[in-house]
């Protein structure tokens, strides 16, 4: 790309040296040569986007994409187990009086009564929910106004009109590059300006805003989706981000890399990292023999990290619905809530590894009615106690069914989705156990990685009688909320003599 440069140098040396050398050059036609030259340069508001628009018109090759990495393939329990049910204690007696041991007479002292430690859990405070922050508006003297829904705000954003462009003839590479080329004539500084400004009131991820700008490309866009996604992959790109482009026959398709793995999701591999094909909707983009090009844009130089480590702020739309589970012979009802407009949000969220799941931050907003009222539950009770309670609410709490029941594929749920949906599996159970305990007794917790199955286990303050995994030196006691009435240090019985890969992970 620095050919365009040299080639501007070279030949403002050449003509300096020609008048030099006595060749006649009329004054009048060299100033119209230079202002000619200086008016193609000014056209475009950085030098980057004259080149780029030049190295897409040749730089494609054809390819054909990989298939989306597959998780376990070990089937799931398609029905689970029950555990008997804990017996009943027996009547206490009243023991009778037994001689003191002569040595104690001798010593005139009796023997001190040894009590056992009854550790009660200390529960941590609750996570203040966020004040909801209205996102900004952002004032533009002049262009066209663009108004959209975005998870419940209603959003205005002015635009340069130069910006509503359409693809010239057939998808190839000089159609590519003249959409590149004229969205790089207009003002789009001032539109990235906006959108930047909506990332923190709207606590936007990296997924979040990338989903921001394509809600603004459909409204600009209307029905256009090959602009559209045109449109997103521009302003990701001058937001910094990696991102390529990619076409077969008439459909453009949008990739981006992310730090995290993801599953199912079609990529292509450059420089020896993923470019995930992914659909801004939540369905599976499906190219197949593609035309894409191998190059960066300078300086857009930033992965995508999908990490969950904040909620998105949505427009309220609380929904609740009841659930119940017996403990001790008393049966107990809990309202469990979420949120419309954040389930949404996380619908459209490829799948990723199990620990993002874990140590994801639930939305406080939904998280907390729940755990005050499992709080009040566990109020007073010991560390080992609390959990099984935990326990019996998620095996009993939430109904049991696969993924490929539910969604006829393998779908991981953040803790909010398990509120919402009517169905559960291992990992999404094991998921919302974690975050309980985590929020209501403070216990360390890990995941399990069975065979068709996910699992946790508790690091207690006391000994726990039971199956036990050690992980870096510490002991942790086995938790299987799908393992139905199972109490902490119960593992299913077909998994009793396999070594479980833990799953650690820091919460936010």
């Amino acid at each position: 790309m620095r050919a365009i440069r040299l080639g501007y140098a070279t030949a403002l040396i050449t003509l300096f040296m020609a008048a030099s050398s006595g060749v006649s050059l009329a004054e009048n036609d060299f100033k119209q040569w230079m202002q000619q030259q200086q008016n193609e340069f000014q056209e475009y508001k950085d030098l980057r986007d004259k080149e780029f628009t030049s190295f897409l018109k040749s730089q494609w090759k054809e390819m054909r994409v990989l298939s989306g990495i597959k998780r376990d393939p070990a089937p799931k329990p398609v029905s689970v187990p029950v555990a008997k049910p804990e017996p009943a204690p027996k009547p206490q007696l009243k023991p009778q009086a037994k001689p003191v041991p002569d040595t104690a007479v001798q010593h005139g002292k009796s023997k001190p009564v040894i009590e056992p430690v009854l550790i009660e859990i200390k529960t941590p405070p609750l996570v203040k929910a966020k004040p909801k922050v209205k996102p900004v508006v952002v004032s533009v003297p002049k262009g066209n106004v663009a108004r959209l829904e975005f998870y419940g705000h209603s959003l205005a954003f002015y635009f340069d009109p130069k910006m509503k462009t359409k693809l010239s003839g057939r998808i190839d590479e000089k159609a590519i590059s003249q959409f590149w080329s004229t969205l790089s004539r207009a003002d789009y500084d001032a539109l990235l300006n906006q959108l930047n400004k909506q990332r923190s009131p709207l606590q936007l991820n990296d997924w979040g805003f990338a989903l921001l700008i394509n809600e603004l490309a459909k409204n600009i866009y209307s029905g256009q989706k090959n602009e559209q996604s045109l449109f997103t992959w521009f302003m990701l790109i001058k937001a910094n981000y990696q991102a390529r482009l990619a076409y077969e026959n008439y459909k453009v398709f949008l990739l981006l890399p992310t730090q995290q793995r993801l599953y199912s999701e079609t990529y292509f591999t450059f420089g020896g990292k993923r470019y995930y094909a992914l659909g801004m909707d939540g369905n599976k983009a499906k190219p197949g023999k593609v035309f894409t090009y191998n190059g960066e844009y300078p300086r857009a130089n930033k992965v995508f990290n999908m990490e969950m480590s904040q909620n998105l702020n949505t427009g309220s739309n609380k929904q609740t619905r009841k659930v119940s589970f017996i403990y001790k012979n008393k049966p107990y009802n809990i309202t469990v809530g979420h949120d419309r407009n954040t389930i949404k949000f996380l619908q459209t969220y490829p799948q990723m590894d199990i620990d993002q799941y874990f140590k994801s931050r639930v939305n406080a907003d939904i998280g907390n009615p729940l755990l005050q009222q499992l709080r009040d539950i566990i109020k007073g009770k010991s560390e080992e106690e609390a959990v099984n309670i935990l326990l019996l609410f998620v095996q009993n709490a939430f109904k049991y069914k696969t993924d490929q029941g539910q969604f006829g594929e393998e779908n991981y749920l953040f803790p909010e989705e398990t509120m919402y949906y009517p169905y559960s599996d291992c990992e999404d159970r094991s998921v919302i156990f974690a975050w309980l305990v985590r929020s209501l007794t403070g216990l360390e917790v890990v995941g399990l990685d069975l065979p068709g199955h996910i699992a946790a286990a508790v690091r207690f303050s006391s000994d726990i009688q039971g199956d036990k995994v050690r992980f870096n030196g510490v002991t942790y006691v086995v938790t299987d909320p799908t393992y139905i009435n199972a109490r902490a240090g119960m593992m299913m019985p077909q998994y009793k003599s396999v070594k479980p890969k833990v799953i650690s992970f820091n919460a936010f």
